[in-house]
């Protein structure tokens, strides 16, 4: 799938399919020693409070929140986004639902540190007109990873060890796009150590999974942990 640029709602999967796609990769890779850091001191991919964030400590940060049924929000920044720079000024906010986080993201807006919103309900993706001289809102370089799915599976395969039996990593993003996925057998294909050769933290594994809301009970987690 293709990102324009600047960026088209239609661009984006399903809001349902991104959230599980950035949080099954969040929650393969999370740690305890991560989760006791404030979300301010935290890079890569992670999960609080539902709320999905992505920061390369660099020149990139995004954030993706839960709205209630069939709604959610993505904003963030990349330094390709020329979103705030133009002028005449472009108003992120112009058509935007009432259950949008005003708060926050006009707190954002006021500190310059806003590239783009875009919103989804109703099983579409929108956000504010652009005018037509904007050459980038930052939406490729932020989400192309989990836009394009192979990627997603590229990556995830990285933390599975293939050879166990059971589902493979076509199978299991498939589940968690669905949010029917099994956690026991996500964490029985999990590899012992992750891509930089340090012990998997599966407890740490199983919490982030709760909190990403792709699978059952938190019971079946605890079991899942156990039974390794």
């Amino acid at each position: 799938m293709t990102i324009h640029r600047p960026g088209k709602p239609g661009d984006l999967p399903s809001g349902e399919a991104l959230w599980a796609r950035w949080a099954l990769l969040a929650a393969v890779a999370a740690t305890t020693e991560q989760e006791q850091r404030a979300s301010g001191y935290r890079t890569g991919l992670w999960i609080d409070d539902e709320r999905l964030h992505y920061d390369d400590s660099g020149c990139t940060w995004w954030t993706m929140s839960r709205m209630g049924e069939g709604r959610f929000v993505l904003y963030g920044e990349d330094e390709s986004s020329g979103v705030k720079w133009h002028k005449p000024s472009i108003d992120m906010l112009a058509g935007g639902p009432d259950w949008l986080p005003y708060e926050e993201l006009r707190d954002r807006l006021q500190g310059y540190e806003l590239g783009c919103v875009y919103w989804y309900e109703d099983g579409a993706w929108a956000r504010a007109p652009y005018p037509e001289d904007l050459a980038d809102d930052g939406l490729d370089c932020g989400m192309s990873d989990f836009v394009d799915r192979s990627q997603v599976l590229g990556e995830l395969s990285q933390h599975l060890d293939d050879t166990l039996g059971g589902p493979n990593a076509d199978s299991l993003l498939a589940t968690a796009e669905e949010h029917r996925l099994e956690p026991e057998l996500l964490l029985e294909r999990l590899l012992p150590v992750d891509p930089d050769h340090e012990p998997r933290d599966l407890p740490a594994v199983a919490r982030a999974l709760a909190l990403a809301g792709l699978s059952g009970s938190a019971g079946l987690l605890d079991e899942g942990v156990r039974s390794r």
